[in-house]
């Protein structure tokens, strides 16, 4: 018998069973350990003064915050997950030996010897247990209330509101935050704080650097917290998301919001748009549900997590976004030990490891629209429900139920006892007068045309008035709890008797199929019953019907509708215009004689065609006739830029505009929903409108009898209050107007001033004089001018120095006169240097690098370190001596420390604060300067450079060589349109050329949406093949007129000469200031690169290479994570483009300008300890 035994199992069905995570004991392990700053030790003579050197103290403590601390769960476990530790089911099996069964060929046995599996399933007991650890690690301190935060410059926005921090609540919230500040906050680089009520405040203007002082200032700042109001989160937002320095924004909420989650989540989507700043939405112990959804939205747009805390109930503390993951994957190595288990019992089937490639593979082939979720018998038959009545649109409605169809309207009501003013003529007075007994006798009302009328107030009539608004309010409510329920929640109500259905079958909607099948399942089921005829046409690039005619909605035909429905696949781009013909050429031909059609166009965005052409179509086909065409909307999630791109995209917002003036024009009603609810309907609109209209009319039937109450002396409330409320009801038409003043003589004092001020009128301002009656009087003297402007708020201006003046005085010989002598003396010059203060921008200028370094260079700044110690006070000199006849260097040489710069010796004539002061201003500049090139290599930038000029021409190689890539230029081009041309440049062309040119306009086009929509379509369907011709695109571009720059993108030199070229642009350029631009693609050769240099140079322009920008973003994301300690790593790459060339060339100079500034100030440290201890 062999020393070690081997387990057999038949192949069979693998049945997977869950278990929770406490059937499996855990071997004890040391708790995770997490540093706060409590208890902290002395500082030992450590002015902690920047996070840098925050982080370099911890880390000589032995206190540094563990890297895997700082990680999300979902960071954590690309390192700790199963598959990540090789602990699934598949590397189990991969470690058995599979055998034929003797018996049975067709049978395969799988050997495990025991070692293997005793093993395997020790390393998965661990890993459950390293998931535990973590889990209860994200359940202590301030992760537990406000979860792990991300970032290293990092905002909080925090809910200061009554509902939050009201009911005694707010000591508990301040300690929590607190201790949210030493724990995490601590550790960040970059800090911004902002509470919100009904209004924000913040602690500081910008983001700040952390540091004693900073936390400092952050705990006072919450332990000064008050509550106040409401939570208006929106004008927060508007504040927090101006700091573009932010990198992860924490929002703490613990209130109802005052927005609406639709508003929230429109507002931050297009703020979002070419930025990436995750929300990390925190649900502080607030049991509103609303509440808790918007912050799930709000996380998921941004792509950020959701923590929740509940003080009361513990279950509801695993709902975050950390815990689900360690949960879910705690769950899988769960799952491994059953299947552990089952092999050791001999019930799992080998078949599946055997097999595991070719059902792969099988898998592989299927769509993936065949995973996706489908409800519940989705694919059984319809259930046919008859409507009880005829649906109505609800402007039709309102005809019978609208406050003035009910004779509702306030100025109905009050039109019995409402009275004009009266107005006569008196003989007597020869002017007209107006009635004062209604003013005082009845109240004064504004009417709906501008009058103001006289009203006779009867409270019991405007008590029951109200009663019946409320009533009608409530009905208003059913009807918009009726409008958005079951199908009409996506398809509004269908009105008409003759209806088609055009459904968008489009690429972009491949993943949302299901959803669209059951919408056409439930208006099929709940609102086509009771039609006379119908019909379903989908469209992509080409359309499809069901029926070629329309066809009566019976049992059968709805069924077979159905099945129809079931078989739709989405292809092709979006071709509203084909959908619409068919529908009216061919199902609604005799639409001139027939009542009650409609069609309803199902889809996820903008048509293929222009907005105003399809406009004018629908426009054209519904006018004379009783036809509409009613939209519905669907918007989907988010897009795949990473798919295939549609012939024409639009925002959400920009969508819902273009689509609702279709509508409009079609006298049709627009619809827009999500999953989520209903975001937009006419039908809706007009219901709350009238409910408005109610609540208004209830408002002034309150203010006329708090009014009335104010004029009996019943009511003693508060008579300000009820005035300024009163503005809004009350607006006399003829107003008395004031009497002018009567003229009066000045008196003598006052002629006296004005003769005074004539003769005297070069001073400012000269004061009245005045003189009392008696006296006693004293009248206070006028305060002066300039003191009077200072303390209206203005600054003071600061005079400059005046220049030292003396004179003497001497007699002269005529009448014994005496003459005087006036001498200046200049203000002496300070020779010391001071390090200045460098301004730098927050925003990004469209400029190239040369202009930008000539406004922000370290030259400019004056934050060249060798001019600095290159002043008179740094020299060293040495003088000829001629008692010892040698030359001997000044005294303060031993004070100074010396030094080599550029290989003359300078004396360091700074103190060390001053170097410090240095080095902060240039990590500023660092900072700055490697956002810049971050921003150089976003977005389209990356590949083509910034545009700078107004009229641009872009022109594109499609030879044969660029066919590998021309897919991702395409991406990048688009790109390039939407982000620069659309927004920086008035108007733009594009010319392709490989053995010929192609031109996609014959002028420039104005940067428009429907011309760069076009430019879209049109860049689509170029395609790739031939040689390179040059220097024919660049002719064709300097036919455009007044062009001012050409962008020229080639991955390699022209078919004609390069001389040749370069000879043709020269003699194009004569008289006329255009410059080319050139950008070298995936080209490694160095001739044709050399000639795109000269190009550009020639001609003014700049030479751009897309190479190196992966390691360009790595590197800065290094510089800006660990700072500038270390000159040499992490090590730019060799950018070959001019802008980028130029800017990191600039960023060496100051790193190595920080490290020699380190070397200044531990030379001059050195001397002073010497000095000290002498």
């Amino acid at each position: 018998m062999e020393w070690r035994k081997q387990y057999c199992f038949e192949v069979e069905y693998l049945h997977s069973t869950s278990s929770v995570m406490s059937q499996f004991p855990v071997r004890s392990r040391p708790s995770w350990q997490s540093f706060s700053s409590y208890g902290a030790e002395p500082d030992k003579g450590l002015l902690v003064t920047h996070v840098n050197q925050t982080q370099d103290l911890l880390r000589l403590q032995g206190k540094e915050a563990p890297v895997s601390n700082l990680l999300t769960s979902e960071e954590w476990l690309q390192h700790y997950s199963l598959e990540s530790m090789k602990l699934t089911i598949d590397d189990l099996l991969s470690k058995g030996t599979i055998t034929v069964n003797p018996d049975n060929k067709n049978l395969n046995h799988i050997q495990f010897y025991p070692s293997i599996l005793d093993d395997f399933e020790s390393s998965v007991c661990e890993t459950i247990e390293l998931y535990h650890n973590r889990m209860r690690w994200l359940m202590e301190g301030s992760r537990k209330m406000f979860g792990l935060l991300k970032g290293t410059r990092v905002g909080i926005v925090v809910d200061t509101s009554d509902g939050n921090c009201g009911f005694g609540r707010l000591q508990d919230f301040q300690r929590r935050l607190l201790c949210l500040i030493d724990e995490q906050l601590s550790y960040k680089k970059q800090l911004y704080l902002l509470s919100v009520n009904t209004d924000i405040s913040a602690p500081w203007q910008c983001a700040r650097d952390i540091n004693v002082r900073i936390l400092h200032e952050a705990r006072q700042w919450v332990q000064q917290l008050q509550p106040g109001g409401g939570c208006n989160l929106l004008k927060a937002m508007k504040k927090v998301l101006q700091m573009k320095e932010l990198d992860s924004l924490v929002v703490i909420i613990g209130s109802s919001l005052d927005q609406t989650p639709e508003i929230l989540s429109d507002y931050i989507e297009q703020c979002l748009l070419g930025r990436s700043i995750p929300f990390h939405m925190v649900t502080y112990d607030c049991s509103n549900h609303l509440t808790h959804n918007a912050s799930k939205k709000l996380a998921e747009i941004s792509g950020g997590r959701y923590h929740y805390y509940s003080s009361v109930n513990e279950d509801q503390s695993y709902a975050n976004s950390d815990l689900w993951l360690l949960l879910a994957e705690s769950q899988k190595a769960v799952d491994v030990l059953n299947k552990i288990k089952e092999l050791r019992e001999g019930m799992i089937s080998e078949i599946l490891a055997n097999r595991m490639q070719e059902i792969s593979s099988e898998v592989a082939k299927i769509p993936p629209t065949h995973f996706l979720p489908r409800p519940p018998n989705h694919d059984g038959p319809l259930s046919i429900e008859m409507p009880e009545f005829q649906a109505k649109t609800s402007e039709d409605w309102l005809k019978k139920n609208s406050l003035k169809a009910k004779k509702l309207s306030l100025y109905q009501v009050l039109a019995p006892n409402a009275f004009s003013l009266i107005e006569e003529f008196v003989p007597v007075l020869q002017r007209t007068v107006s009635s004062t007994l209604h003013e005082k006798a009845m109240l004064q009302f504004e009417w709906h045309d501008g009058t103001v009328k006289h009203l006779h107030v009867d409270p019991p009539s405007l008590y029951d008035y109200q009663k019946k608004l409320s009533q009608m309010v409530k009905v208003y409510e059913k009807r918009v709890d009726w409008l958005s329920s079951s199908s009409r929640t996506i398809w509004g109500t269908v009105t008409e008797k003759r209806v088609i259905l055009l459904v968008d079958l489009s690429v972009t909607n491949s993943m949302y199929i299901i959803h669209i099948q059951h919408s056409l399942r439930l208006v099929l089921e709940q609102q086509m019953a009771n039609k006379e005829l119908f019909n379903i046409i989908g469209f992509g690039s080409e359309t499809e019907e069901w029926q070629p005619q329309m066809v009566p909605p019976t049992a059968e035909n709805l069924q077979d509708a159905w099945k129809w429905i079931l078989t739709l696949q989405c292809k092709g781009s979006r071709n509203v215009m084909a959908a619409l013909k068919k529908a009216i050429e061919v199902h609604f031909k005799d639409r001139d004689h027939k009542e009650s059609q409609g069609i309803y166009l199902f889809t996820s965005g903008v048509p293929d065609q222009e907005k105003h052409a399809v406009s004018s179509f629908i426009a054209e086909i519904c006018g004379g006739c009783d036809l509409q065409v009613h939209i519905c909307l669907f918007s989907i999630k988010d897009f795949d830029f990473n798919g295939t791109v549609p012939a024409r995209y639009a925002t959400p917002s920009e969508t819902a505009i273009i689509l609702k003036e279709i509508s409009h024009s079609g006298n049709g009603r627009f619809h827009w929903f999500r999953e989520t609810g209903i975001i937009e309907s006419d039908d809706i609109d007009i219901i709350l409108s009238e409910m408005e209209k109610a609540a208004n009319y209830s408002q002034k039937c309150y203010l006329l009898l708090e009014s009335l109450k104010e004029r009996s002396g019943k009511h003693k409330g508060n008579k300000h209050c009820l005035e300024k409320d009163l503005k809004m009801l009350v607006q006399k038409s003829s107003p008395q107007k004031l009497l002018p003043p009567k003229p009066t003589a000045l008196t003598l004092s006052r002629m006296n001033a004005k003769e005074d001020q004539t003769e005297k009128s070069n001073s400012a301002v000269k004061a009245l004089t005045w003189r009392p009656n008696s006296g006693k009087a004293t009248i206070p003297p006028v305060q002066p001018f300039k003191a009077w402007v200072q303390n209206a708020g203005e600054k003071e201006i600061k005079q400059k120095k005046q220049p030292k003046t003396s004179f003497s005085l001497f007699y002269v010989d005529t009448q014994s006169n005496v003459g005087m002598v006036y001498k200046t003396y200049p203000s002496k010059k300070s020779v010391r240097i001071s390090i200045p203060f460098a301004a730098l921008p927050k925003d990004e200028e469209i400029c190239s690098t040369k202009e930008w370094m000539k406004k922000y260079g370290l030259k400019k700044l004056k934050l060249d370190l060798h001019r600095l110690v290159s002043g008179p006070l740094c020299s060293h000199k040495k003088n000829l001596v001629q008692s010892l006849n040698k030359k001997v260097s000044a005294k303060y040489c031993t004070i100074f420390p010396s030094v080599e710069v550029n290989g003359v010796v300078r004396h360091l004539h700074f103190q060390p604060k001053e170097i410090e002061e240095y080095m902060e201003q240039i990590q500023r500049v660092l900072k700055r300067y490697i956002q810049r090139m971050q921003w150089l290599l976003s977005g389209s930038r990356c590949l083509f450079g910034t545009v700078l000029e107004k009229k641009v021409c872009i022109l594109l190689d499609t030879s044969g060589s660029m066919d590998p890539y021309m897919s991702n230029v395409k991406k990048e081009l688009t790109s390039l349109i939407w982000e620069q041309l659309r927004t920086n440049c008035i108007s733009f062309s594009l010319i392709t050329f490989s053995e010929s040119v192609a031109m996609w306009q014959d002028c420039l086009v104005e940067a428009s949406d429907e011309a760069c929509h076009d430019a879209v379509q049109w860049l689509a369907r170029v395609r790739t093949h031939g040689n390179t011709c040059t220097l024919e695109a660049i002719q064709k571009a300097f036919e455009f007129e007044n062009i001012q720059g050409i962008y020229l993108l080639t991955d390699g030199k022209p078919d004609t000469s390069c001389s040749l070229v370069l000879k043709e642009a020269d003699n194009l350029l004569k008289g006329r200031k255009v410059k080319i631009h050139t950008i070298s693609f995936n080209c490694s050769d160095s001739t044709a690169n050399e000639f795109l240099k000269k190009l550009a140079a020639q001609t003014g322009g700049r030479y751009h290479h897309c190479h190196g920008d992966v390691d360009g973003h790595f590197a800065a994301y290094r510089m800006l994570k660990e700072g500038f300690s270390n000159e040499d790593d992490p090590v730019l790459p060799a950018f070959e483009g001019d802008d980028l060339k130029r800017l990191a060339e600039e960023i060496d100079k100051a790193r190595h300008f920080l490290r020699q500034a380190r070397s200044f100030r531990s030379l001059l440290l050195e001397r002073q300890m010497k000095s000290d201890q002498v």
